[in-house]
């Protein structure tokens, strides 16, 4: 953390503009050791200045140098960006340059992580950052925004006051067990508060599960037996001819994959092998990849022709699917409908085709009823955004409940605060109040060196 770090923040390839970034108590020094124009020891913070890098024998590019002064900085240290023109040569160039005046090599996510360490941000800010970076749909980049500008973090602390007003009164309590009244205020607010906390973190794990799709998409697989229009659907859907579409049996060996963009979340689909038994090698190799698929699959849509009746291989597939809540579609309804709806013991059932324009508007209807993306318009985003923060609630929840358990039981006062603590730590982990070294180098391993 004495040091000075330097990385490229931006792509490194052919481009207009490359950003190359220099952060630590040195940083202001070092570049202006490189840099033909103004004094930067003298300029005024958050100033933009024109000039030269030159290498002490010649000039390696034209470059606009921008200058901030801790403490408001992203890192709270000295930061300054060299804006030059893209082009891997000049960059690496300079970069090097930077690096043999005495910066270091930025690690992967170092940047974010000196922000976190020197009290920038919240552990659930610095996560925010890589989200945004990785945003696909606007979606979640509102989601990641609303964590990073600290939604998340508000929340937690709001929640960590009442738990820590409860405590101190419990404290109160053991210390000073002769007053009667204290005892009883103590117990009628610990139990009326758990309550609330229980019922309200309940809530927000629920809707966060719920709205994990924001973030990750959903993972949607087509399966059913050969020729009952599978690919078509899929290529109806990404509107380009990505699967092969023939009336031969057994044409779609491997899986094939697309994705779109479908009301603001992304539906990454894949396209199975026709499921059948076979003796081509390569065929069944394609429909065990299928059946495996199945457990990974947000969303599983499991394709019949509507116009004949119900085969030996479409009982099978129905039965493989039967616990995982996938829609059956009913394809190819152009044509009179052979299938017996009534004997179809599945929630969501809908009858398309991929000959007319409108043909797979009833699928994606359900498939909108099923996510409740009309609801996910909400102003609300503040949301557990990844499965560290969702276990952590998680587990903070199951205390919750053991306390209120607890206080039922007529347990002693100060087990139940035994798991209120357990609650308090549970959620700092979750903000970064409580770390560790390996848990920061784990978290900031994943994200790209100049962020």
């Amino acid at each position: 953390m004495n040091d000075t770090i330097a990385a490229i923040s931006t792509k490194l390839g052919v481009g207009a503009i490359s950003i190359i970034r220099v952060s630590g108590s040195k940083s202001i020094e070092i570049v202006n050791s490189i840099f033909k124009g103004k004094d930067l020891t003298k300029v005024d913070s958050h100033t933009i200045n024109y000039g030269y890098i030159n290498n002490g024998v010649e000039d390696l590019d034209e470059v606009l140098v921008s200058v901030m002064r801790s403490p408001k900085t992203f890192t709270r240290e000295n930061i300054v960006e060299i804006n030059c023109h893209g082009g891997i040569s000049t960059t690496l160039s300079i970069l090097d340059l930077i690096v043999e005046k005495g910066a270091r090599l930025a690690e992967p996510g170092e940047f974010t992580k000196r922000a976190f360490l020197n009290g920038r941000i919240d552990l659930t800010q610095a996560e925010s950052v890589m989200d945004l970076i990785e945003s696909k749909t606007d979606q979640s980049r509102k989601l990641a925004l609303s964590s990073l500008e600290g939604s998340l973090k508000k929340y937690i602390q709001t929640f960590r006051n009442k738990l820590k007003h409860l405590l101190a009164n419990i404290e109160v309590n053991i210390d000073y067990p002769e007053y009667y009244d204290i005892e009883e205020v103590t117990k009628e607010e610990l139990k009326e508060t758990i309550k609330i906390l229980k019922e309200d973190l309940t809530n927000l794990i629920k809707k966060s599960e719920e709205r994990q799709i924001l973030k990750n998409g959903i993972k949607t697989i087509i399966i059913g037996r050969p020729n009952v229009g599978k690919s078509s659907i899929l290529n109806n859907l990404l509107k380009e001819e990505k699967a092969i579409v023939t009336d031969i049996e057994g044409t779609t060996r491997d899986i094939v994959e697309g994705s779109i963009m479908f009301d603001g979340i992304e539906l990454s689909l894949i396209d199975t092998a026709g499921i059948r038994e076979t003796d081509n090698l390569a065929e069944k190799i394609g429909v065990e990849k299928s059946l495996s698929l199945i457990n990974e699959a947000n969303l599983i849509i499991t394709v019949l022709n509507g116009s004949e009746e119900l085969t030996e291989n479409d009982l099978f597939i129905l039965s493989q699917v039967e616990d995982k809540n996938p829609v059956i579609v009913l394809n190819k309804n152009d044509l009179p409908l052979r299938i017996n709806k009534n004997k179809l013991k599945f929630k969501h059932i809908v009858s398309t085709n991929t000959n007319t324009l409108d043909g797979l508007t009833p699928l994606k209807e359900e498939i909108k009823k099923m996510f409740k993306l009309e609801e996910i318009s909400e102003d609300d985003y503040t949301y557990l955004a990844n499965n560290r923060q969702l276990t952590l609630a998680k587990k903070s929840l199951q205390s919750l409940k053991d306390a209120e358990e607890s206080f039922e039981n007529n347990a002693p006062i100060d087990i139940v605060e035994v798991d209120l603590k357990e609650v308090f730590e549970l959620l700092g982990n979750i903000t970064g109040e409580n770390y560790n070294d390996e848990l920061l180098d784990e978290l900031f391993a994943n994200f790209c060196v100049g962020k």
